[in-house]
């Protein structure tokens, strides 16, 4: 599932720029970053939130095709994490999306997907795929917007029916940008 917990209301100026939130820089995660990521999936309030042990383990095995946004001290604001699908080597799939509370209005969200892509396109990547349930409007329109950008068809399926998971889940339905 891959709530984005990012307003798509656009950013305002800030009254005093001393108070501004530093612009966020773009890199792959590291082990340290798992405890940040988990956090920032928790106070999202709408992630499924994986363990903790999930997230540092995803920054030591997946840190290639995830990125972190990090504040003025390095610090993660946000992430995206990804994996390249063994039965397809050239599709990116993201798993969750997720930006701090002060960073949100700022456009992180799709910056971070649009570094990641740039980072992946030289690895042979051509296709990212999301899960988006189908009353989440704000992934919608960000992987839409993605798609957009760089000027590539997306298309919508279903892929998972509530009754395919084991708890009140809501179906998930399979975005594909790219070929």
């Amino acid at each position: 599932m891959t709530p984005v917990t990012q307003s798509s209301t656009p950013p305002t100026a800030p009254a005093d720029t001393a108070d501004a939130p530093a612009e966020p820089h773009f890199r792959a995660p590291r082990i340290s970053d798992g405890i940040r990521m988990w956090q920032i999936a928790r106070d999202s309030k709408v992630l499924d939130v994986n363990s903790s042990y999930a997230y540092v383990l995803w920054c030591r095995d997946f840190a290639a095709t995830s990125v972190v946004a990090t504040a003025g001290d390095d610090e993660a604001v946000g992430f995206v994490s990804g994996y390249r699908r063994p039965d397809a080597p050239d599709t990116l799939f993201v798993w969750q999306v997720a930006v701090d509370q002060d960073q949100r209005g700022r456009g992180v969200a799709g910056r971070m997907l649009d570094s990641l892509w740039d980072r992946l396109t030289d690895a042979g990547v051509t296709r990212l795929e999301t899960t988006v349930s189908p009353d989440n409007e704000a992934s919608i329109a960000m992987f839409t917007a993605l798609a957009r950008r760089r000027g590539l068809r997306i298309t919508r399926s279903e892929l998972f029916t509530p009754s395919d998971f084991p708890d009140s889940h809501m179906a998930e339905d399979l975005y594909t940008i790219g070929e």
